[in-house]
């Protein structure tokens, strides 16, 4: 049987071993624990229920997990993604008034598109038609998003009379949320495994305190039953007949985006960190891992989630030794238990999870190192990119001003640099700016 086991999944032609990769699938699982927690909360603030959060997001990442490793054969963990989480929720549910049952619909559509490119090998004609200030303005635009949403969750900015935003006055919740943010930049710049799980954890022991030894209301509710069944309710739920309609067409065109800038550039920056390359530079079986990571894209749409993707946190597993997809699958096989965890997990306040979003957000503003700020062809894109989509609480704002701008300076300037795959794409972001407007 441990031999059948090595064999499939290549032990020798990787000179892996059985303790290593359990070593490194615990590593991953420790450094990604944190999404459970996350996403449960983000999503939450849709209507939809906690605890069928919970039970959808580890299933999510479970199954897609176990599929990578055994499909793909690559140490590669996936889970729902961040970023998405907070467009789904604060953009098409909040923003735009569309309900959650219909924003399922944008991401199993989008999420079937992205198979189809997958395993037709088109998505890299799509990032080639991206200009590279847009390419790279959107890693940094939705970092800011995300912070955004961190900061104010927590209560550490709220809005001014004016309507604009201010820093809000000190509160337990926002200095345990101070507290918590500093700690994790500090367990960052230690390069402590599994910092997000462990600030959590600190900062749950801080908010226990109060309304019980001192202060006047609980931060920290204590439920009667740590354990409960898992809640399936969210399988399914999506509703078919109103994710027919052109609201919807947005948020479709930005999950598949997200997913082929995120998906691609994540296997590619895990396989060039670990050297997990074939003879012609290429990441090791990118196909097959692009194929789980779409499906996965589109089975969170029916399982009641955003969109799942390759998580980066796979790299401290693969920096642990994890060579073969026994890493993956021993990661799926751990967040299991969790099914059953849910009234645990969403014990902890939101203040608490805010420092995980800021620090995430943070950390993807790595990619304006990438773009040109001395050619207004890269730079002003790059700039309408990142800028609009926190100001507009949106992402696919962000993407199409980016591209319809860039285009417009393409034209005057350097219209040799043209292709159909950026008109066509252009086209795409202009029929989305006028669905925006209401125009059409």
């Amino acid at each position: 049987m441990l031999n059948r086991l090595k064999g499939y999944f290549l032990f020798h032609q990787h000179q892996a071993n059985i303790r290593t990769e359990i070593i490194a699938g615990i590593t991953t699982f420790l450094a990604m624990l944190y999404i459970v927690v996350v996403n449960a909360k983000i999503l939450s603030q849709t209507g939809m229920s906690g605890s069928a959060l919970v039970t959808t997001t580890v299933v999510i990442t479970a199954f897609s997990s176990i599929a990578m490793g055994i499909y793909a054969k690559n140490p590669y963990a996936i889970a729902p993604a961040m970023g998405m989480n907070v467009f789904f929720t604060y953009t098409i549910v909040k923003a735009w008034g569309i309900p959650w049952e219909t924003a399922l619909g944008a991401v199993f559509y989008s999420g079937v598109i992205f198979v189809l490119l997958a395993v037709f090998n088109i998505r890299s004609k799509i990032l080639a038609g991206i200009p590279n200030g847009v390419k790279h303005g959107i890693g940094a635009g939705i970092g800011i998003f995300i912070a955004l949403v961190g900061f104010y969750n927590a209560g550490f900015i709220e809005q001014s009379p004016s309507g604009l935003l201010e820093i809000s006055p000190i509160s337990p919740e926002v200095m345990i949320f101070l507290v918590c943010l500093f700690l994790l930049a500090a367990l960052f710049a230690l390069r402590v495994k599994a910092a997000i799980l462990i600030m959590i954890i600190i900062g749950c022991l801080i908010s226990l305190p109060f309304g019980r030894w001192y202060g006047g209301a609980e931060l920290l509710s204590i439920p009667a039953h740590l354990t409960r069944w898992p809640d399936f309710s969210l399988f399914f739920a999506i509703d078919w007949a109103g994710s027919f309609q052109i609201a919807i067409i947005p948020a479709v065109f930005t999950f598949l985006f997200i997913n082929i800038f995120d998906s691609t550039g994540t296997l590619i920056g895990l396989a060039q960190a670990s050297n997990w390359l074939d003879k012609n530079g290429n990441p090791i079986r990118i196909k097959e891992s692009l194929v789980v990571d779409s499906v996965s894209a589109s089975v969170s749409g029916l399982f009641g989630s955003s969109p799942a993707s390759v998580y980066v946190e796979s790299a401290t597993g693969i920096a642990a030794g994890g060579r073969t997809g026994l890493t993956a699958v021993i990661v799926g096989v751990l967040f299991l238990p969790f099914l059953f965890l849910s009234p645990l997990v969403m014990m902890v306040p939101m203040f608490v999870v805010a420092p995980a979003l800021v620090i995430v957000g943070s950390f993807m503003m790595s990619s304006v190192k990438y773009i040109d700020w001395n050619d207004s062809l890269e730079a002003f894109p790059a700039f309408m990119t990142i800028i609009l989509m926190p100001l507009t609480l949106s992402i696919s704002e962000g993407i199409v001003w980016g591209m319809l701008s860039w285009f417009v300076i393409a034209i005057f300037r350097s219209r040799q640099s043209l292709n159909m795959m950026n008109v066509g794409i252009t086209a795409c972001c202009f029929v989305i700016m006028l669905s925006s407007l209401k125009v059409i």
